[in-house]
This record gives structure tokens, C-alpha cells and sequence, in this order.
């Protein structure tokens, strides 16, 4: 028997859990997850989150720097939108509980100190606080370690109906009991985050495998702008440590990307300097290590005072302390590694897709807010804003949506089989391996259509040999992550070699950009900006 709920959350990250709370008075809400809540990439965001707060800063500010940051690609009224909320949004993570330390710091790419931020852990203070409201909310109702596989249309429950497609649910696996369960909604929400681990090196948790962009795509929405992969420049390198984030608040308060040689090289490379957007740092320091032939650069904030560095970064510094690294006596090494999907599922800033009954909310979506490379910061408040709207928008449409996602019928119990081939385990973990070392070495920092189209060969056989395992075998999360893995990175390559220039993160040696210098904030007239092209990709039902 179906689980059924009105609302239908997938995912626990920021933008779920304030979308559950914004929803959970009037409606009642499913939360479901495939590990723990407290489990994401939200939770480990260090920086803070951006807006206008500050009486010598301005909203037109914060829109420039986004437009800039998003190399021409952003949608004006998606910017605008998020950045004129962002106070209000603020208020809200108060009136939750979160607490922001009194100062404002600043990050690469903004004109002004507009960060606000819970010393370097901002993204954990404000999980921890939205987790707690939650587990205490009567109407919500929180499903951990249940994996979400494909999203249930009412044509697949009533092939012979005659109406726009609509999501009336999911399968979903327990992985406590490796049993498939049906879960039935109005209306489902995909809250899944980003896509890193599609690549081998990542500063995501070990589940950001783009599940709600696959589970999108398959049921017949549109994606766009995978190509853009945000590598964020500073990521921990040390042979023990794991997708350790350095913080650009670091940089922000004047640390200095140095080579080898104790040299600064951003200088050269940007005006800001290692405050430059993340799109140019990468490929700064990527162009750097292949120059030098080091394996990392550097990033030197220890001509600060050593108490300000230990009260502003306590968790960065505490972590580079295990690894015997004082950043208050010497520079961190550091190289670029995936860290945040530009594109992702289209859908408009109230989250709704091309579905009738599915959302789409926070890294998952593309909505226009980062073009071509996200602002820093502004990731966090693109949660909060969303979840807002989308928020608003169910709720104006709610007879309309529970119309269109009520089915006769219910959905067939699952049928796949229920046996597992343990020995074909070891090869489902050899693929995921190839897949993300693939996407490193072909779909990286710096491309080529060559390299774009060995990728695209070798996915094509990939994914074939996915699908008989995914076809043949009992549902298992690994096989489910390789699947979805898969299907974004495939996707990503499509996008990359649809997108014929070089802008923003997407670099391809084919396309050179023009010797032009880069767009600054006084370069936009905001009565005149108009957006590029998106790149976008279309998908029919299964």
C-alpha cells in the first residue's frame, strides 16, 4: 500500500528543510532522504551567505557582481529577485533560530563586505537549526535512509489518459530493508543538491550524485546547463584529507594565492587578484601547476594575527592543525576540485518545472540566478529564496496541482528483481570510478571537443552496461548512484559540446575568448543587460 502525503520533499538540505517549514503549517509533509538529514552539502558549507546589509552597500551592487560573476548568462529578473528577498530571507533564518556573527566578511567576486556568516561553519549552524524546528514539526513526517528511484507519472498509472503529464509520486527505496516502497504526493518537491561527485575530485559529500537531476531528466524534464560546473579554487591538498573546503572567506580576509616560489600569480591574471571570481581563480591556478609542474599552489594568510585567523576560521584551522598544517605560520596547500552545478533542472524561480506537480528547489534547479559561474554565497540564499516561492506558488495553486496529480489508480507495486550478484558489486564500484576520473581528465577545468567527444564514446558504452545492471539486479544504492551518475555526466558532456564559446566555468581550448578584458560591474547597464543563450536539452517519458 502507497505511502501517501500532500507535499513530498525529496532531499534535506536547506532548501528542503525551509521549504518543509514553510509549507508544514497548512500541508503535510514527507521528508525523504537517502542517508541521515544532517547529511549534505548544505551542512557543510563554510563561507556564509550573501545580502545587502550594510548602509554603504546597495541591492544594484549585489546584482552587478552576480551578472559579472555570472559572465553574461544570468537572468536579470532571477537576480533581482533573489537579491531584493535576501533580507527578508535573513530574517526568516532568525526567527528559526540561527545565530550570525556581528561582522560582515567578504568573498571573491563582491564589491562590498556583505557576508553574513556563523564563524566558518555557516552552512552547519544554519542546518543544525532548520533540522531541530523540523524534527519537532507535528506535520512533518522525516523517511531517512529511503532512496528515492524514479518519480511516478499519471500516465505510467493510466496509460490511456488524455491530460498534461504530471508526477503523482515515487518509488522509493528502505535501505534498511531493501524493500521498494511507493510513495504517492500533490505535489513533490526535488530538493537533491548538486552533482560533484560525478567527478573525482570534490569538495561535496559522498552522496551529491545529481539523483534529482537524473530522476528529473527521466521523467521528461528539461535540464540545461550542465556544462557548468563550478570547481571551487581551494580545496585542502594532502594525501589524507578528503574534500576538505578552504573557505573563500579566507581569501577574503586577505589571504594570497601563492606558487612554490612564495610568488603571487592572481595579480597577473585579474584585477581582484585572488578575490576574482572562482571561474578565473581555478583556471589561474590550473594554468599555474601546469606551468610550474607542482602538484598544488598555496593560499598565505599568515601575516594576519594569529588570534584573528584561529576566531574567524576555528573548524579550517582546527582541521589543517590534524594534517600538521599551522596556517597561521605558513601557507595551506591548496588545488580547485568540483564544488557547485550552475545548470541543472530548468524550472522558474517559484520552482516549477516543465511537470505538472513537480518542483524543483535550491543547486538542483536552473534558474538563471548564476549564468555562466555562481557569486559566492549566493548559494545558500538561492535555498531560501526558492523554497519561498515555490512555497507561495503551491499554495495559490493548490486546488489546480491536486487536480491534475489525482489518478484514478493507484501505481503498481515495483517488480524488479530480488537477487543481487554480489560479485558484480566489485565491478559496479570499478565503473563509478572510471566515470569520475573520466569526467576529470575529459569534462575538467579546461576542455576540448576532442576531449568532449572520447568522453561522450566512452559514456555512451557506460551507460548500457548501467542500465543491464540496473535492469537485472535488486535495487541497491550503488547501483542507483552509478545509474544517476551516468545520466548527468552524459548530460554534462552533451551540454559542454552544444556550447560552442568559451564563457564563464566552461573553458574549451577550441573556443578561445576574446582578448576583451572581463566584464566588470561597471560595464552593466541594467536597463540594457540582456542574457546569452541557454543550452538546453530535451527528454521524452520512458
Amino acid at each position: 500500500m502507497a505511502k501517501h502525503t500532500e507535499i513530498m520533499i525529496v532531499g534535506s538540505g536547506v532548501a528542503a528543510l525551509s521549504m518543509a517549514l514553510k509549507v508544514a503549517d497548512s500541508k503535510s509533509v514527507f521528508i525523504v532522504t537517502k542517508d541521515v538529514g544532517p547529511n549534505s552539502n548544505s551542512a557543510m558549507a563554510q563561507g556564509g551567505i550573501a545580502s545587502v546589509t550594510d548602509k554603504s552597500d546597495s541591492f544594484e551592487s549585489h546584482i552587478k557582481d552576480t551578472l559579472v560573476a555570472g559572465a553574461g548568462l544570468c537572468d536579470l529578473n532571477a537576480v533581482q529577485d533573489v537579491v531584493f528577498q535576501a533580507p527578508e530571507r535573513i530574517k526568516d533564518l532568525v526567527k528559526w533560530g540561527v545565530e550570525f556573527d556581528p561582522e560582515l566578511t567578504r568573498e571573491g567576486g563582491h564589491s562590498e563586505r556583505r557576508i553574513l556568516h556563523f564563524e566558518d561553519q555557516t552552512g552547519a549552524e544554519i542546518h543544525r537549526k532548520l533540522w531541530s524546528k523540523v524534527l519537532k514539526h507535528s506535520n512533518i513526517k522525516i523517511f531517512e535512509n529511503h532512496f528515492a528511484i524514479d518519480l511516478i507519472v499519471n500516465k505510467q498509472v493510466d496509460p490511456s489518459l488524455v491530460a498534461p503529464t504530471a508526477v503523482v509520486g515515487s518509488y522509493v527505496l528502505n535501505k534498511q530493508t531493501g524493500d521498494v516502497e511507493v510513495f504517492t504526493a500533490n505535489t513533490t518537491i526535488l530538493a537533491t543538491g548538486g552533482a560533484g561527485k560525478v567527478y573525482l575530485y570534490t569538495s561535496n559529500w559522498g552522496g551529491a550524485t545529481g539523483d534529482g537531476i537524473a530522476m528529473a531528466y527521466r521523467a521528461g524534464a528539461r535540464v540545461a546547463n550542465l556544462e557548468f560546473m563550478q570547481f571551487h579554487p581551494t580545496c585542502l591538498y594532502h594525501k589524507d584529507a578528503r574534500n576538505f573546503l578552504i573557505s573563500e572567506a579566507v581569501r577574503g580576509e586577505g589571504g594570497e594565492l601563492i606558487n612554490a616560489k612564495g610568488e603571487p600569480f592572481m595579480k597577473k591574471i585579474h584585477p581582484m587578484g585572488s578575490l576574482a571570481p572562482r571561474d578565473i581563480v581555478a583556471r589561474g591556478i590550473d594554468a599555474e601547476m601546469k606551468k610550474t609542474g607542482e602538484p598544488c599552489v598555496f593560499l598565505d594568510i599568515s601575516h594576519r594575527d594569529p588570534e584573528f585567523v584561529k576566531t574567524h576560521f576555528p573548524t579550517i584551522y582546527a582541521r589543517c592543525q590534524e594534517y600538521g598544517i599551522d596556517m597561521t605560520k605558513k601557507p595551506i596547500p591548496v588545488v580547485p576540485a568540483a564544488h557547485y552545478l550552475c545548470g541543472g533542472v530548468m524550472t522558474t524561480t517559484t520552482g516549477k518545472t516543465d511537470i505538472v506537480g513537480l518542483y524543483a528547489i535550491g543547486e538542483i534547479a536552473c534558474t538563471g540566478l548564476h549564468g555562466a559561474n555562481r557569486l559566492a554565497s549566493n548559494s545558500l540564499l538561492e535555498c531560501l529564496v526558492m523554497s519561498h516561492n515555490a512555497s507561495v506558488e503551491i499554495e495559490k495553486n493548490w486546488d489546480e496541482i491536486s487536480k491534475a496529480t489525482k489518478t484514478s489508480t493507484a501505481p503498481k507495486a515495483w517488480t524488479k528483481p530480488d537477487e543481487t550478484n554480489q560479485d558484480e558489486m566489485v565491478v559496479i564500484n570499478h565503473m563509478w570510478d572510471e566515470i569520475r576520473r573520466l569526467m576529470w581528465n575529459y569534462v575538467g577545468i579546461v576542455r576540448s571537443t576532442k576531449r568532449l567527444e572520447r568522453a561522450q564514446h566512452r559514456l555512451s558504452n557506460i551507460k548500457q552496461e548501467v542500465k543491464e545492471y540496473y535492469s537485472n539486479m535488486k535495487m541497491h544504492s550503488d547501483i542507483l548512484e552509478l545509474r544517476n551518475i551516468a545520466i548527468v555526466a552524459d548530460l554534462t558532456v552533451r551540454c559542454a559540446l552544444q556550447r560552442k564559446e568559451s564563457i564563464g566555468i566552461h573553458y574549451s581550448i577550441d573556443y578561445p575568448p576574446t582578448d576583451k578584458p572581463s566584464l566588470s560591474p561597471e560595464d552593466i547597464d541594467l536597463k540594457t543587460y540582456s542574457k546569452g543563450k541557454d543550452t538546453v536539452l530535451l527528454r521524452g517519458l520512458n
